[in-house]
C-alpha cells in the first residue's frame, strides 16, 4: 500500500508541475510543434515517467528534474525570440523541395524527404500530381505549403469579379447532449430561444442531440442520436 501511496504522490506532483510548466511557456498546437519540441516532449515524459517506478527517486528529485529542463526550454524559447540568427539553428526553418515545378532531389535528400513521404503530404494539402505544384515548402514542423500553378488554383469570387460576400463564423452549441453555454452567449441568444429552435424541428430535449451547429442567416442544424 505505501508502494501505491508513493506512485500516487509523485504522479499529482509530475502532473501539476507539468501542468504549470505548459502555462509558463506558452501554447504550441501539436501539428506546429518542431522536432526539438517533440523530444523535449518526450524527455519530459521519460522523466516523470521514470521517476514514478524507481524507488530510489522522490518528489525533490522529480520536481528538480522538471524544473531544470523547464529552465532549458524557457531559456531556448527566449534565446530564439531575441536572436534572430539562432532560430533556424534551434527551430529549423522551411525548405523549398518544388521550385517553379521542378523536383529539388538536393534539398529532399538533406530533409531525408523522399517521394512517398512528399507525395503524401501533398494530398494531405488536395494535391495528387507533382504536376499541378509550382511551389511547395517543407515547414519546420514537418509539414507541407503548397502553391499551386495558376491553371491548377480554384476560381474565387474576385476571379469572377463577384461582389464579395461576408463570412459568418459558425458556432457549436450542443454537443453530446450538452449546451455550449458559452457559444450561446457569444451569439447572443438564451435557452429559451434555443429551445424554440428544437421544437422547430420536431426534437424535445437537447439530451436527443448529437450535434447542433449555428451559424447566422442559416436555420440551425441538427444531428440526432
Amino acid at each position: 500500500m505505501d508502494n501505491f501511496g508513493s506512485i500516487f504522490i509523485e504522479t499529482i506532483f509530475g502532473f501539476s508541475l507539468l501542468f504549470i510548466l505548459t502555462k509558463v511557456l506558452g501554447k504550441t498546437q501539436i501539428r506546429q510543434l518542431t522536432a526539438f519540441d517533440f523530444i523535449s516532449a518526450l524527455i519530459l515524459g521519460e522523466l516523470v515517467g521514470n521517476a514514478l517506478y524507481d524507488d530510489e527517486v522522490g518528489i525533490g528529485q522529480i520536481g528538480f528534474a522538471i524544473l531544470l529542463w523547464g529552465i532549458l526550454l524557457y531559456i531556448t524559447e527566449k534565446t530564439t525570440q531575441k536572436f534572430k540568427r539562432t532560430r533556424s539553428f534551434l527551430e529549423g526553418k522551411p525548405a523549398i523541395v518544388i521550385h517553379k515545378g521542378q523536383l529539388e532531389r538536393e534539398v529532399m535528400k538533406k530533409n531525408n524527404l523522399d517521394m512517398n513521404q512528399l507525395l503524401h503530404l501533398l494530398r494531405s494539402k488536395d494535391v495528387f500530381t507533382v504536376q499541378e505544384v509550382d511551389y511547395a515548402i517543407l515547414e519546420s514542423d514537418g509539414t507541407v505549403s503548397v502553391l499551386k500553378k495558376t491553371e491548377a488554383q480554384t476560381i474565387t469570387r474576385e476571379d469572377m469579379q463577384l461582389q464579395p460576400e461576408e463570412v459568418n463564423l459558425p458556432f457549436m452549441l450542443i454537443n453530446d447532449g450538452e449546451v455550449i453555454e458559452d457559444n450561446l452567449k457569444e451569439i447572443g441568444r438564451d435557452m429559451n430561444w434555443l429551445e424554440k429552435e428544437l421544437k422547430k424541428q420536431s426534437v424535445s430535449s437537447v439530451k436527443d442531440i448529437f450535434y447542433a451547429e449555428y451559424e447566422r442567416e442559416n436555420s440551425l442544424y441538427i444531428q440526432k442520436y
